[in-house]
């Protein structure tokens, strides 16, 4: 019994310490951007939506990307030691959209399809 306990103490300790090293090192924050979008069909066109979280998806430190169309949000999860939340509403304006008190970038905006524009 006293073999079995030993086993058992270890087994804890060894899983205790991977979770903890595991929730340190997956280390990441949520935010969620209030923005604009003036498309009805965001997922499927080809500047708005699904660009943003295609691509935003791809710069340094975002995990995850997801917009709701519905609500104007777009909900970050990113790593803070590689990036910040005022860097990725920079990066959010660079597409033509705000984000928060960010306001679009005026050039990226032109680029936009006009079924993206605010009418």
């Amino acid at each position: 019994m006293d073999s079995y306990l030993k086993k058992s103490k270890a087994i804890f300790i060894i899983a205790f310490a991977t979770f903890f090293y595991s929730a340190k090192a997956n280390n990441s924050e949520t935010i969620k951007i209030k923005t604009n979008i003036y498309c009805d069909h965001c997922q499927v066109c080809g500047s708005c939506g699904g660009k943003i979280e295609k691509d935003l998806g791809f710069e340094r430190g975002i995990k995850l990307v997801k917009l709701d169309d519905k609500a104007m949000t777009i909900t970050v999860t990113y790593n803070p030691k590689k990036t910040t939340p005022e860097e990725i509403k920079m990066k959010i304006s660079k597409y033509g959209y705000d984000a928060d008190d960010v306001k679009a970038d005026p050039e990226a905006y032109t680029n936009l399809d006009e079924c993206c524009k605010k009418k």
